[in-house]
């Protein structure tokens, strides 16, 4: 049995007063931001977001209490970062987690990727 194309995504609850900062320091990385409301792989984006959000500050018994109305976004690896089918490199890790270490005051995650459905960047049709 085959696993179903995934991408492996940081998800992270952001204050939307960091995000446009946050976004730029990712993307200078190779680094997309994604948020689940807007998603293209989400069909019903904004209750995605809002039950996503609900249940990582919920599996947090009140640590992340101040987060419970931040933005949800899912960050994933850009071009820079894939190497065909092989496993992402550490340093992609790493440059992620620093990267979200320096906006600590604004960010809630938990360090470890997950899969989603394939994000891929919308394209105009031309005809």
């Amino acid at each position: 049995m085959q696993r179903a194309p995934h991408e492996n995504v940081a998800t992270v609850l952001v204050d939307p007063a960091v995000l446009p900062d946050l976004e730029v320091a990712l993307m200078a990385l190779d680094l997309w931001v994604w948020p689940v409301a807007t998603a293209p792989n989400c069909p019903d984006g904004p209750r995605a977001a809002f039950q996503l959000c609900r249940r990582l500050v919920m599996a947090r018994r009140g640590a992340w209490d101040d987060a419970a109305t931040w933005t949800p976004v899912w960050v994933s690896f850009g071009a820079r970062w894939r190497q065909g089918a092989e496993p992402l490199p550490w340093e992609a890790h790493q440059r992620l987690w620093q990267t979200l270490e320096q906006f600590a005051d604004g960010v809630r995650y938990r360090k470890a990727l997950g899969g989603v459905p394939p994000l891929e960047i919308p394209r105009e049709c031309t005809a």
